[in-house]
């Protein structure tokens, strides 16, 4: 075994006397030694029981015959560091939690490693750090909060953001928004809808790095534990059989998250996080592959922001295996860390509400919930959630208000500056730009609160948040920071988003977008630490925002 550097042969006695010093005895010293990265904290609403869950973990591990040692990462809550400076971290936080996971277990020689997470940017940085270190691991997703309610109204975070935005209009009271704001987020766990934390945990259990079940359970769900005490047992049997993360995941558990990620109608950071984790696996996961396979699977259901179902919904109509069991002849088999493949898991499904998950010749939307657009505003590309998309807004044309930053846009919009058929530009937002390619659901809630949704578009070099809706176009690639295209554009100039035919062009002639692109001059933000590290390696978020 791996750990056999640090606990055999006359060599290892100085490891061996620390880890004594722990507390393990000449009986340990047989075990498999198996990591748990635990990201716990008090401040993340979805951690915080993330303890207890380790707690099962290490039962399991032990039960099993192993050695559980517990080690932290860092997690931040986006919903927290939203529309401030604290958001152009969070990004940065998946590579700094898919560091530490490799720091820790590499630099123990861990046999093996459970990764307990939660929320946006842990689950994919745990994944990505799965793939590139390719040691027996097992990620368990710690599940959503229940839905908020108001006078029978279901209720989340997008809630809140949206309350203000009719403030900002006039439409409501400071007393109406503390009102939701109070009733919105009930307790421990994810925010309740499809935003990126969940659609992330159900994307996990697709992938097989999960097991079956957990990417849908609840929080405050009992099943949660036992998840957790299984996975702990699991993970000793597979350093025991050594079964890697690339002997499960493949370009089919590839193709699989994406068909199942359309289907669902998961959060845009899919399309950044799936692409930077199938890079750690070796694969190459693009924006083009979601396109092509959202045009050919439905979308199935209709959770929170772009319905009215929430993940405690999905969970009742059977979760992964169910949406698996609806896609059954449009996946590919693959092996998951149950030891069951991913055909026999649909196999033995059943679908248990035939309106919270339709069949496929019944879908919400005929296509799937992402779309990638491109034209001569996004040469590489760029992302918007269709599936949260108003009929009204699928073809838009409207001019173009431009803004260098969120703070701007957000000033803009509250005061009144903004009104129907303008198209806003947010650019240096994106990932070298901000630098950190911030989340923007201040602008965007913004908008939907004051009743613009059907009749303005917002449009950036940055990302918005899984609980966006409405005509929201992120992921401008190459970003204004690059001087792609969209640091050209002028107040102005005409903006035509057509999502069916996946077009986004500002209506300028070839040679005037040269002529413009050679007088760009970019906008600097000066950066220490952290963030300057991360503007020099980071790519743009056509390439998963991934560092090289």
């Amino acid at each position: 075994m791996r750990s056999d550097v640090i606990r055999k042969g006359i060599g290892s006695a100085p490891a061996r006397s620390l880890l004594r010093a722990d507390g393990l005895t000449d009986e340990d010293f047989e075990k498999p030694f198996i990591g748990i990265a635990n990201s716990w904290n008090d401040i993340v609403p979805g951690h915080l029981h993330l303890n207890e869950i380790t707690e099962a973990v290490r039962e399991g591990i032990i039960e099993a015959g192993g050695k559980p040692f517990t080690f932290g990462v860092p997690a931040i809550c986006d919903g927290i560091a939203m529309g401030h400076n604290g958001m152009r971290f969070s990004l940065i936080s998946r590579e700094v939690i898919s560091d530490c996971c490799e720091v820790m277990v590499e630099g123990h020689a861990f046999d093996g490693w459970v990764g307990v997470t939660n929320c946006d940017k842990i689950t994919p940085g745990m994944l990505m750090a799965a793939g590139r270190m390719n040691v027996p691991a097992i990620l368990i997703t710690g599940g959503a909060m229940e839905a908020g309610s108001r006078d029978a109204e279901s209720l989340d975070l997008q809630s809140v953001f949206e309350a203000l935005g009719s403030y900002s209009a006039g439409a409501v009271d400071e007393s109406f928004v503390k009102t939701i704001e109070c009733a919105a987020c009930p307790g421990k766990g994810s925010c309740s809808g499809l935003f990126t934390a969940n659609s992330m945990a159900c994307l996990t259990e697709v992938l097989g790095m999960s097991l079956t079940g957990c990417g849908t359970s609840l929080a405050v769900d009992g099943k949660k534990l036992k998840i957790a005490k299984e996975t702990g047992k699991r993970i000793v049997e597979l350093v025991r059989k050594d079964i890697k993360p690339r002997d499960i995941v493949t370009m089919r558990s590839f193709r699989n998250a994406v068909r199942v990620d359309m289907a669902i109608g998961g959060s845009t950071n899919t399309a950044l996080h799936i692409p930077a984790i199938s890079k750690e696996f070796g694969q190459n996961v693009t924006l083009d592959l979601f396109d092509e396979i959202s045009r050919q699977i439905p979308h199935i259901t209709s959770l929170r922001p772009a319905g009215m179902f929430s993940i405690r919904d999905l969970d009742n109509a059977g979760g992964m295996p169910a949406v698996l069991k609806r896609l059954k002849g449009l996946i590919e088999d693959a092996p998951t860390v149950n030891g069951k493949s991913v055909m026999q898991i649909a196999e033995e499904a059943e679908v248990l509400d035939d309106e919270i998950l339709r069949p496929l010749n019944k879908p919400f939307h005929e296509q799937g919930g992402i779309a990638i657009l491109k034209g001569n505003l996004a040469p590489q590309g760029s992302v918007v959630k269709q599936a949260a998309v108003s009929g009204n807004m699928m073809r838009f044309t409207g001019k173009a208000k431009v803004f260098d930053s969120e703070r701007e846009a957000t000033e803009a919009i509250t005061s009144g500056k903004i009104s129907a058929g303008d198209a806003v530009i947010i650019r240096y937002e994106g990932p070298k730009g901000a630098p950190g390619m911030p989340e923007m659901l201040s602008p965007t809630s913004l908008i939907m609160g004051m009743g613009l949704g059907d009749s303005v578009a917002l449009i950036t070099d940055g990302r918005f948040s899984g609980a966006t809706r409405g005509g929201a176009i992120g992921h401008v690639s190459p970003e204004a920071y690059e001087k792609g295209p969209i640091s050209a554009v002028k107040d102005g100039d005409i903006i035509e988003i057509d999502i069916p035919a996946r077009k986004l062009n500002v209506k300028i002639s070839d040679q005037e977008m040269k002529d413009r692109l050679s007088k760009v001059k970019v906008v600097e933000r000066p950066v220490t630490g952290v963030q300057r590290r991360y503007r020099k390696l980071v790519t743009n978020g056509a390439n998963g925002a991934y560092l090289e």
